[in-house]
């Protein structure tokens, strides 16, 4: 009996010592795999849908690249709708949910800097994605040069309207949202073009799109219409396909025939086909597979606390020259959307040519 409960003792001793000992194994994991940066949440905070490319392209990308280099790390996703006070209110909540990096395409440039600022009190770093996050301490920048998108959009109109035989007129001049900094490096290039060129762009003062709304575009184009006459502009500059919608949209109702020249910019599959079909005249495209890739990378990177390489550039943000990558944007029109967007399979030639794009597909040689 004696025996037994000897034995039992020590049976029950040796039990006690395997279960500490596993204990103390798991508590090691725990603390270096269960609260590392290998399970971290990234959070992807994006402005607005009334851009397709952002549902479209931007999330589904970035997510996926994450995923692909950290298979346990979690994406956080949230859309602004356009709201200041929503973003702000999903970026706190994500940090206040253990976000380790947040990747930030602010609605409001200058307003973003309030996330910033909080993000940094909990040692939180901030990727400014697309646009740029201004007067505050940003950590990376990523985005394209969008002065040279407002050049390149400028000089293809210029260009264009030369070749057609003009040389003066009028060109309707939209801009993008007046809270989006990228809407003022692109009218900053754009204008560095068109006051040497020989047109006038009308109206006088720079008009900024509210929201980037195409109807508030075709409310605008509207009143330059009635202002100018029918035949009294040569051309639109429009800052992307969305206003360029809305722009050709009011031309159309006005009875404007033919339409002139429009630019745009991302490359929307509905701008795509309005190119196909004659009635906009080039669009800027802006490969986002590898910016939503690099954001991706740096995020990463930034979550387990390794080297952040490729931000090789400076842009400065009024606060600082933020360490950044600019990628190269490429202007599309009919004669090379083959080349660009179907050659990336951004789009493919079926998504292009519709049943109502056929005709026009063919005579540009799409089919």
């Amino acid at each position: 009996m004696v025996f037994t409960l000897r034995r039992g003792v020590a049976v029950a001793a040796a039990v006690l010592l395997a279960l500490s000992a596993a204990a103390c194994e798991s508590s090691d994991d725990s603390s270096s795999s269960g609260s590392s940066s290998d399970n971290a949440k990234i959070a992807l905070l994006l402005p607005e849908s009334q851009t397709t490319r952002y549902e479209q392209f931007d999330k589904p990308l970035f997510e996926a690249k994450v995923k692909s280099l950290c298979s346990d790390c979690t994406v956080v996703y949230n859309n602004a709708n356009q709201q200041t006070d929503t973003q702000q209110q999903q970026a706190e909540a994500a940090l206040n949910d253990g976000a380790k990096v947040l990747v930030l395409d602010p609605v409001d440039g200058e307003a973003a800097a309030s996330i910033v600022t909080t993000a940094a009190a909990k040692k939180v770093p901030v990727i400014s994605y697309d646009r740029l996050v201004t007067k505050a301490d940003v950590d990376y920048y990523i985005s394209f040069d969008n002065e040279k998108v407002g050049a390149l959009q400028a000089t293809s109109l210029v260009e264009k309207l030369k070749k057609d035989g003009k040389t003066s007129g009028n060109i309707v001049e939209i801009n993008g949202s007046p809270t989006d900094n990228n809407a003022k490096l692109f009218n900053k290039g754009a204008e560095s073009v068109l006051k040497t060129s020989g047109f006038t762009s009308q109206p006088s003062t720079a008009y900024f799109t509210p929201e980037w709304k195409p109807e508030n575009a075709q409310t605008f184009m509207d009143g330059q219409i009635s202002k100018l006459g029918k035949t009294g502009f040569v051309g639109v500059y429009a800052a992307n396909d969305g206003t360029a919608g809305g722009a050709i949209a009011a031309m159309k109702a006005a009875g404007v025939s033919p339409i002139p020249p429009v630019t745009g910019q991302d490359a929307e599959l509905a701008a795509i086909q309005r190119i196909v079909a004659g009635d906009q005249y080039m669009t800027i495209y802006k490969a986002i597979k590898p910016e939503a890739e690099k954001a991706a990378e740096i995020a990463v990177a930034l979550a387990q606390g390794k080297e952040v390489t490729g931000a090789d550039a400076k842009v400065n943000n009024g606060k600082k020259d933020v360490p950044s990558v600019l990628l190269t944007p490429v202007p599309v029109t009919k004669e090379n959307i083959k080349t660009t967007v179907v050659a990336d399979n951004f789009y493919t030639v079926a998504q292009i040519c519709t049943a109502d794009y056929q005709a026009a597909c063919k005579t540009a040689g799409l089919q």
